[in-house]
């Protein structure tokens, strides 16, 4: 299998797992982290860090408590007389309470005085009347309602994801919805839908027609306050978070509507926005939005409660303002877990998602979020999986760290520039995790694989076909197949006398510095060494590695072997030791090539008529004076611009098929003009001599004997046509000279 496919493959494995949570089928909690400490990040490293005169928490606090008596003791006529004052004396522009009232107040004593009227004090002359004078004034609901009435003031509620087995799924009542049954049917929006609710008495509720839940039922699992939803559909119907209503009244209660993309697609991966007038805020497939902190705590003005209904507050502060009334008294403390704080009053997050809705700040995380997440990944993966097989480890590891740092960079732009939450913490993980998994397959797989194909094959080919054969892995094989591929045989001239004069240490030293120089000429070509036989060199080329080029790299090898045993001539010299002179013979065709031997004896080796042909060849530039011979099967296959020198037709010892020999001169362009003019007089001489015109040939060929660059194949040439003269070889000769031994 190729090794990008099988790096794809592991790319693909590691994304199928983090798709698994993606698409919410397995949650891990280990990337939902990951995610969220990105999501942190990008929150606190950008907050504004200012403090929004607009919206003012009124603060049930310590001082309040302290001025006004316990919680327990707080009767709604206190809170009239907040209202009262927030209205009328400082201004405010709307109100909104971050707690219901289920239960009517019963802390006036109005009840107890109505039955000792019925009772005790039945018989006590006038006691009934008085009563009925006193109870507009005991009737701390009523004057809470009428405090209420007219003014825009959002009361909170209760929406409960479940409902406890004895416990009453509703609990007072609840305002008109912002979205009725028949409005919300022509949506397919995945609305977060409660299970009941806790609303507000029916006479507090009758007396202000606004209402708005102040719970979180798309809290993290973490326990971190990221997200609210603007709404949530009970009974069919749409109701509003307590900022939404709040917004909706500072908007001049002009209505909530759902935008989508395009309009006439009206489901959740359609759904964009939530619009109060001329207010948007980008909303995610169940209608939440990302709560857009200012800072830590205290980004919003604090007034203490009872500065307000003591008429003591500071004016400036309230007026035009849109006011919050919450409590972080001790015992009181309606805490949260945020972002920017573990200890964070729940009506500061109210307050910021109106101040994001004023603003323009809410930042959209797009309902087809996990398709972006999804193509991020393929792409990575991608990326990761075809650059790896590319690159070293140590290049691979800032591949990696370029795509995460390109991928923290872009999602921090988006997030501040265009207030778009884009994934971050997945594919940061993700990368990190097909990089781990990539770097263990490569260390553990394809470097096992590279240690056996070096260990099978190191000494025979250079490490660059080496590193080429690991990264095809399960495509290199030993068995035996048939290949077009060309073989070299080289062989040191005299060498018999020369291993005679010299002592057995002195001549191993010699040869292992011959054998060396040119192994390297020949693993430099891409050429694989087959085996030393004594002085000579058996390689080939075009396995185990095929290459189409196998015929001219084997050339070009031949002849850097010849100037490469001249480099050491010098050297030789110094030690005393002979110069050496060698021939080579090439050959290209049919081989068979593979793991071949005995069952105690294997080795990697070609075999056939062609590895015979080059044998032969090779045994020949003796004959003909040359250092380097090809076959007319190697002189092929060689490009057009290589120039070779025509030396003669010949039958080999055991073949009867003619094949005309070459010796190779090199590239065209890098010969001298004279070389190329005697090779074209000899092409035009060896025609002569092969249509046995014997005058015209001997002139020929003494012409180019006694010229510049004068050849042993000339006198050979010249021997043979004193011969032929006297003993014509007849009308059916080929051309051909036959050597009877090898």
């Amino acid at each position: 299998m190729p090794r990008t496919l099988i790096r794809l493959l592991i790319s693909g494995l590691v994304l199928i797992l983090f798709m698994i949570h993606s698409a919410g089928w397995l949650p891990l909690r280990l990337l939902e982290t990951i995610e969220n400490f990105t999501y942190d990040a990008r929150i606190l490293l950008t907050l504004p860090r200012t403090v929004d005169p607009r919206v003012v928490i009124i603060d049930i606090d310590e001082k309040s408590l302290a001025a006004e008596g316990q919680w327990q003791s707080w009767t709604r006529d206190k809170f009239a007389a907040l209202v009262n004052n927030a209205f009328d004396r400082y201004g405010v522009a709307v109100m909104g309470f971050d707690f219901f009232f289920p239960e009517p107040d019963r802390r006036s004593g109005l009840d107890l005085l109505g039955r000792l009227a019925q009772q005790e004090l039945a018989d006590l002359p006038g006691f009934a009347q008085r009563i009925d004078g006193l109870r507009p004034q005991l009737d701390y609901d009523g004057i809470f309602a009428a405090a209420l009435k007219g003014r825009p003031v959002v009361l909170g509620t209760f929406m409960k994801s479940v409902v406890g087995k004895d416990e009453p799924a509703e609990v007072g009542v609840l305002c008109q919805p912002i979205m009725d049954q028949t409005a919300v049917k022509q949506y397919s929006v995945d609305f977060i839908v409660p299970a009941g609710f806790g609303g507000n008495i029916t006479a507090l509720q009758d007396a202000t027609p606004f209402c708005g839940y102040t719970d979180n039922p798309t809290t993290d699992s973490d326990g971190v306050y990221r997200r609210v939803p603007l709404v949530e559909k009970y009974q069919g119907a749409l109701y509003p978070s307590l900022a939404l209503a709040i917004v909706n009244l500072a908007s001049g209660n002009k209505g909530v509507s759902l935008e989508f993309d395009p309009p006439e697609a009206r489901g959740s991966l359609n759904l964009e926005r939530v619009r109060v007038g001329n207010f948007v805020a980008p909303v995610d497939g169940f209608g939440a939005v990302y709560v857009p902190y200012r800072g830590p705590v205290y980004s919003f003005p604090y007034i203490s409660a009872t500065d307000v209904i003591r008429g003591t507050a500071d004016a400036a502060r309230l007026k035009g303002a849109i006011a919050l009334v919450g409590a972080t008294a001790a015992g009181l403390k309606d805490l949260r877990v945020t972002p920017v704080g573990g200890v964070y009053p729940g009506v500061e997050v109210h307050a910021n998602i109106v101040s994001g809705f004023l603003d323009g700040r809410i930042k959209q995380k797009a309902p087809y979020y996990v398709g972006i997440e999804t193509m991020t990944l393929l792409i990575i993966g991608f990326l990761l999986a075809w650059l790896f097989p590319k690159v070293s480890p140590l290049a691979s590891a800032g591949v990696a760290a370029g795509l995460m740092a390109a991928g923290t960079g872009l999602g921090f732009a988006l997030w501040q520039y265009a207030h778009f939450i884009m994934p971050m913490g997945v594919p940061i993980a993700y990368t990190l995790a097909v990089f781990l998994a990539q770097l263990l397959y490569g260390y553990f797989i394809e470097s096992r694989k590279a240690r056996d194909i070096s260990k099978m094959f190191g000494e025979y080919v250079p490490p660059e076909v080496v590193a080429e054969m690991a990264d095809k892995g399960g495509q290199i094989s030993m068995e035996g197949e048939t290949r077009e591929m060309t073989v070299l045989f080289s062989d040191v001239r005299n060498f018999t006398s020369i291993s005679e004069k010299l002592p057995a240490k002195e001549l191993a030293q010699m040869m292992n510095a011959y054998l060396s120089k040119q192994t390297a000429v020949v693993q430099k070509h891409r050429g694989t060494i087959d085996k030393y036989i004594g002085d000579a060199i058996m390689a080939f080329w075009g396995a185990p590695l095929a290459d189409e080029q196998h015929a001219i790299n084997a050339s070009r090898a031949a002849l850097e072997m010849q100037h490469a045993v001249r480099e050491l001539d010098a050297d030789f010299e110094k030690r005393g030791w002979p110069r050496l002179n060698i021939g080579v013979g090439l050959n290209s065709g049919k081989m068979n090539v593979g793991n071949m031997g005995s069952e105690f004896r294997r080795a990697y080796t070609v075999m056939g008529d062609s590895v015979n042909l080059g044998a032969r060849l090779e045994g020949l530039t003796k004959e003909y004076g040359v250092g380097v011979l090809v076959s007319e099967f190697t002189r092929v296959q060689a490009p057009s611009d290589w120039s070779f020198r025509e030396v003669d037709v010949v039958r080999v010892k055991g073949k009867n098929e003619p094949v005309p020999i070459y010796e190779p001169m090199g590239p065209k362009d890098a010969l001298d003009p004279a070389v190329r003019q005697d090779l074209a007089r000899q092409r035009g001489a060896m025609k002569l001599y092969r249509s046995q015109k014997w005058d015209d040939a001997e002139q020929e060929f003494f012409t180019l004997k006694t010229g510049a660059n004068p050849q042993p194949v000339y006198d050979i040439f010249l021997e043979r046509i004193l011969f032929l003269r006297e003993n014509p070889p007849g009308k059916d000769w080929d051309g051909a000279f036959t050597f009877t031994h090898k």
